[in-house]
């Protein structure tokens, strides 16, 4: 009697989704010495492997990456003749280039990086009513982020001291022009979008009457 393997002890599957059985296929193709033999027998492991995924087996695109994966599971050893390039092992292996986070606002995140560039196209604009507008719906919009991820409430002189520090001192909220839209206004729309906190009493309503179990 045969002693029971666990898949722990047995080798590490390279493409687990197409099972132990397919792996020992490719392996007995890399034993077989005749190249003719080894084409069919390719062309036959191609097949199941397509039989897995029916809906995509006749598409010319993943055609080519059934035969990229079988010599992948075989460690780039096959030599078959396939439709299509082979792939390049040190390419597959090759990592790619470590993204660098955008962190171009680090100080004060929860406003985006969006009111940064913003606040560059508003530094580049001549002075004027366009700019004094422009100015004024940037702070608007930081100080609805800053609802939005801190608290409930912001004084308008943190948002113009923030904005001031933002564009290094050259861009400032017309006195004319304060005080800024309303917490409140913020708020609302928040509430009204499911954001808020607060219950929904039109669920509260539907819910009336129901019982509990």
């Amino acid at each position: 009697m045969e002693t029971l393997q666990y898949n722990t002890k047995r080798e590490q599957l390279i493409i687990p989704e197409y099972g132990r059985h397919v792996q020992l296929m490719i392996n007995q193709i890399l034993e077989t010495q005749d190249r003719e033999e080894r084409n069919k027998m390719a062309k036959a492991v191609i097949g199941i492997m397509g039989n897995m995924n029916p809906h995509l087996r006749d598409v010319p695109d993943f055609q080519h990456k059934l035969w990229d994966q079988l010599f992948i599971m075989s460690d780039f050893q096959l030599d078959v003749d396939s439709p299509f390039e082979r792939p390049q092992k040190e390419v597959f292996e090759q990592k790619p280039e470590r993204l660098n986070y955008p962190q171009k606002n680090p100080k004060y995140r929860f406003y985006g990086n969006n009111i940064k560039g913003m606040i560059t196209v508003a530094l580049s604009w001549e002075a004027g009513d366009l700019k004094n507008a422009l100015i004024l719906n940037i702070a608007n919009h930081m100080k609805k982020c800053f609802l939005n991820w801190n608290k409930d409430t912001v004084q308008d002189e943190v948002i113009l001291q923030h904005l001031m520090e933002l564009s290094d001192n050259q861009l400032k909220v017309r006195e004319e022009d304060l005080p800024l839209t309303d917490s409140e206004e913020f708020l609302k729309i928040r509430s009204k979008n499911g954001n808020g906190s607060k219950s929904n009493p039109k669920r509260k309503k539907r819910n009336n009457g129901r019982s509990r179990y």
